[in-house]
């Protein structure tokens, strides 16, 4: 498909999934929840970490995580004390259980009392077209503090080739100011251009069908060359795209 018809098609894509009727299916609700932008930074974190398996699933387990922190993330991180935290070892999503939330709570506080907050972690080391050098540095600062081994596992590093799905889909909810409503936009020191898609599944065999993509594995090789070819479409928003090629796969089974 020639490029400019290719632009054409994703873009009208574009139109038909970024639309506010997608929050109601999507693990994006959870921050929508709150006004605070500290409760939207880590209700979409917690939701975006264990957004991974059945969606309806992962959008109940993200609304039991805010219950058990009394729907107010930010004051519960900031307050909690260890038997506060305690009745969080109930929780299990997948294999994220609740010795690792209980882990994400105590690293959570060590960031906001210590790295001025989520934000200012990842737009440290962020670069022109690529944060992924950021998400890397962002998993050695979440686990400066004690922690259980097994929990490392639930932040990815694309410097071990990771695609870090789940942490680039969080950076466009924070990141992509939205006319339509639903991505959030409430970090104002990285900019859409520096985003990349969430590569998973669904985004990635759409992708290769269109040829935006060769590689086979859903690493972080596979990212830089999608996003290569995502910028060619729009270097200014690139990551827009994520809403055409998930739409294409989950919802039209492109």
């Amino acid at each position: 498909m020639p490029i400019q018809e290719l632009k054409a098609f994703l873009d009208e894509k574009v139109t038909v999934y970024n639309h506010p009727n997608f929050i109601e299916s999507d693990p994006i609700q959870i921050p929508h929840l709150y006004t605070l932008k500290e409760d939207i930074e880590i209700a979409g974190f917690l939701a975006a970490t264990i957004a991974w398996g059945n969606r309806k699933m992962i959008i109940e387990n993200a609304k039991k995580m805010m219950a058990l922190m009394g729907n107010s993330p930010y004051d519960f991180v900031m307050s909690s004390g260890e038997k506060d935290v305690s009745h969080l070892e109930s929780f299990v999503h997948r294999t994220f259980n609740g010795q690792d939330f209980i882990g994400f709570i105590k690293s959570l506080r060590h960031i906001y009392q210590n790295h001025n907050g989520l934000e200012a972690v990842f737009a440290k080391h962020q670069e022109t077209h690529s944060m992924q050098q950021s998400i890397s540095e962002f998993k050695k600062v979440f686990f400066e503090t004690e922690h259980l081994p097994r929990t490392q596992k639930h932040i990815s590093d694309p410097m071990n080739g990771s695609a870090a799905k789940r942490l680039n889909m969080m950076l466009r909810w924070f990141c992509r100011k939205d006319k339509n409503g639903v991505d959030l936009g409430i970090w104002e020191t990285i900019p859409a251009a520096a985003l990349s898609c969430p590569l998973d599944v669904h985004s990635g065999n759409v992708a290769r069908k269109l040829e935006l993509l060769l590689r086979k594995q859903n690493d972080a090789k596979a990212l830089a060359e999608l996003d290569a070819n995502l910028r060619l479409l729009d270097p200014a928003d690139p990551v827009k795209y994520d809403f055409a090629l998930f739409g294409l796969g989950v919802f039209e089974g492109f």
